[in-house]
């Protein structure tokens, strides 16, 4: 590993770590996504029966104790739970060793749109239960981001840089981009994505305050993007890290890469009405250096709100022109994930350049009249030679951003 400062270096994908609520592990996860294997049933998690909302993405076959040891049990959540073991298959996958002598090279960015819910039930549970110190959002927020980047840094020795990025939605995006940086800045490693789960129900509260989730009762048709039928979407938990390195340091060591991190951008809608979707897409095309022509597919933010789609069809109709280039939103069969979603769209958007197919929009029968669209539905749809993907996102309060992964160089 080296640690130069290189601000034009490509920076690749070199491992990659899925928990997801139709998969855990990405060999498994990619699989359900191609043959349209959702994962939002009931929720189990917490007794939901006097909620309105019953159903969610859950990460179903992950027994907290298998992934990690009884001694960090108190201390983690599990949404720290589920990243520790994205990440240590993402490590197992790049095959890096940080070494006490590089360890201060390689780091962590995650990002978070829910941090600390858990933490906080905790505290409720303890207060009103046993008469135990109140733990105030603020400080369940603090422990959580503590937690899930420490730990992770800790249990692979990485001493770098460590920090999490709060976009919402957009928060997995912005943490690879903000991992990008730190390569390009020197570092020689960064553990990168987003990981969230909001399942407990001071955190469903939180969500369902919201007014956006789906009331809708069967799993297979409450959450439809780009539908003249969606009526809001599905949660969920889980994501997926990334392990990011320089490409000239992971060719030296013969690493196979997924992909690069070509281009990557952010915007914020500062004025109502004004949504600037599109402005960040321009600006992540721009940054990676190709047109839209260029662009072979787009994985969309995928509101599952009519106003929202519609916006975000607007946006890529006026970029591609209508039906211009092959959109999906395979979050259809997870839930949105908070900042876990768009680090997944990410993982999925380099398995689709690795193996030239790209995976459908389930729930979605047709897509509406106002969503000028061509949206991938049903099937996967092989694209041979895919080169360029554009990965889209939007979080709460005004967050937008986008990037292009790149296939790799043969």
């Amino acid at each position: 590993m080296n640690g130069g400062r290189t601000e034009d270096a490509e920076v690749v994908v070199t491992g990659i770590g899925v928990a997801a609520p139709n998969g855990l592990g990405t060999d498994t996860w990619w699989k359900s996504l191609l043959a349209g294997r959702g994962g939002i049933a009931p929720i189990t998690r917490f007794d939901a029966s006097g909620y309105p909302v019953r159903i969610a993405g859950e990460v179903r076959d992950f027994v907290d104790e298998e992934h990690v040891s009884s001694r960090l049990l108190p201390s983690t959540d599990r949404a720290t739970r589920l990243g520790l073991a994205a990440a240590r298959e993402a490590m197992a996958d790049s095959g890096a060793t940080p070494t006490d002598r590089h360890g201060h090279l390689a780091g962590v960015v995650t990002g978070s749109a829910t941090g600390g819910t858990e933490f906080g039930q905790r505290g409720l549970e303890a207060l009103w239960g046993r008469g135990a110190k109140y733990v105030s959002a603020y400080q369940s927020s603090a422990w959580f981001h503590a937690a899930h980047t420490g730990q992770i840094a800790i249990q692979h020795r990485l001493r770098g840089p460590a920090t999490a990025v709060v976009s919402e939605q957009a928060g997995g995006l912005d943490a690879i981009a903000r991992a990008r940086r730190e390569i390009r800045r020197g570092a020689a490693l960064m553990v990168a994505g987003g990981v969230d789960s909001a399942l407990c129900p001071w955190g469903w509260a939180a969500l369902l305050a919201d007014g956006r989730l789906s009331t809708a009762t069967d799993p297979q048709r409450a959450y439809l993007p780009f539908d003249p039928a969606a009526s809001g979407h599905v949660a969920g938990e889980g994501g997926a890290l990334l392990v990011l390195e320089d490409a000239r340091a992971a060719a030296e060591r013969g690493a196979a890469r997924y992909g690069a991190v070509a281009g990557c951008a952010a915007t914020f809608d500062g004025v109502p009405g004004r949504p600037r979707l599109k402005e960040a897409a321009e600006l992540a095309l721009a940054d990676a250096g190709v047109t839209p022509q260029q662009i072979g597919a787009v994985f969309a933010d995928g509101a599952g709100n009519r106003a929202e789609d519609r916006a975000e069809a607007a946006a890529l109709a006026d970029l591609f022109g209508p039906h211009g280039v092959p959109v999906t939103a395979p979050k259809s069969m997870t839930g949105r994930l908070g900042a876990g979603g768009s680090a997944l769209d990410v993982a999925a958007a380099l398995l689709a350049l690795r193996d030239g197919l790209l995976p459908p929009t389930t729930g979605t029968v047709r897509t509406a009249a106002d969503c000028p669209l061509d949206l991938v539905v049903g099937e996967p749809r092989e694209l041979p030679g895919l080169r360029h993907v554009l990965v889209l996102a939007r979080g709460r309060g005004g967050f937008n951003s986008a990037l292009v992964v790149r296939a790799a160089a043969a």
